[in-house]
């Protein structure tokens, strides 16, 4: 793994939850979801989620039967009740409820599988239909090179030097970080220390959240803007301590200095472009997860358009 691609380095706790001990391979479907519930709830799943998940494996119970036993489930099976959603149920099924139902079938046997419930998973054969949903728009390498060059002369302004732009960029394409998880940033998650291994240890107060902690990796120059920026604006707690809106002017006004098309340098858009710069360095994709401080169910969807975007164009 090569030092540009900024790689997480520690993951600081493990967020997977075990399956229950009841589980086998001939237990019954309505055992197995309701073992999945409770591993949804473990992974700190917001509630619409688990609602919408357990409300399409019902769905799944209703067509196959509560007491199939989970190992006589196969692919050709799955395939029936996509066929069933599509065009036998007598209820529309548009294409995002397909895919997202879709989703929920990988979910879930996928974790069957992880668990050593199954020997393998039965739907990891089933395509997604594209559904016409937008993509990111991510930054090229020559793109971000223009951005850092851009956030660089503003660093360096003999007559009103500005770190902070450049300190944010740097933060965001190393770390993938959100939003609200850039915005809750404080100086004691900062170590910088050693300035080839400073880390951010990204944090949550609620204990539903917690499989989202984790430790990364900052670039090496991270240290020495950090040092500047603080000596310009002197925070007392927070890394940031302004409203996230203020910050996206700062990335506004990024963008423009880079002469870059509009809108494209935002928190969501810089997030991506980590995520696709770590996926194409070959950072391992259980590791992007867990750098990404996503959840197995979470993950499936974001894998399938961080796949999209690294594809090679035809």
């Amino acid at each position: 793994m090569t030092e540009e691609q900024l790689p997480l380095f520690q993951v600081v706790e493990s967020e997977h939850g075990a399956a229950p001990a009841r589980l086998a391979p001939r237990s019954h479907l309505q055992q197995a979801l309701a073992g999945f519930h409770d591993y949804m709830l473990t992974q700190g799943m917001s509630e619409h989620t688990v609602k919408a998940f357990d409300s399409d494996l019902r769905l799944l119970a209703g067509y196959l039967g509560a007491a199939t036993p989970i190992d006589a489930i196969t692919g050709g099976r799955l395939e029936a009740f996509l066929t069933y959603l599509r065009t036998g149920r007598g209820v529309p099924c548009n294409a995002k409820s397909l895919a997202r139902r879709l989703t929920t079938l990988k979910v879930f046997f996928a974790w069957l599988a992880q668990e050593g419930t199954l020997p393998s998973d039965p739907a990891a054969p089933l395509v997604h239909q594209r559904v016409s949903t937008p993509l990111a728009r991510v930054l090229s390498e020559a793109e971000m090179a223009q951005l850092l060059e851009a956030t660089g002369r503003l660093r360096s302004d003999v007559s009103s030097p500005d770190a902070r732009p450049y300190l944010l960029v740097i933060l965001l394409l190393a770390t993938g970080i959100k939003k609200g998880e850039c915005m809750n940033v404080a100086l004691g998650d900062l170590d910088t220390s050693d300035a080839a291994q400073a880390s951010l240890f990204v944090r949550y107060g609620s204990v539903k959240q917690r499989f989202k902690e984790r430790k990364l990796r900052l670039p090496p120059p991270f240290a020495q803007v950090l040092a500047e920026y603080l000596a310009q604006y002197q925070p007392k707690a927070k890394l940031f301590e302004c409203t996230a809106r203020n910050l996206e002017y700062v990335l506004d006004e990024c963008c423009k200095r880079a002469g870059l098309p509009p809108r494209i340098v935002s928190f969501e858009g810089l997030r991506w472009t980590c995520a696709v710069r770590d996926l194409r360095g070959g950072m391992a994709e259980d590791d992007l997860r867990r750098k990404l401080g996503l959840s197995h169910i979470s993950w499936v969807e974001t894998l399938e358009k961080l796949k999209r975007l690294t594809a090679p164009a035809l």
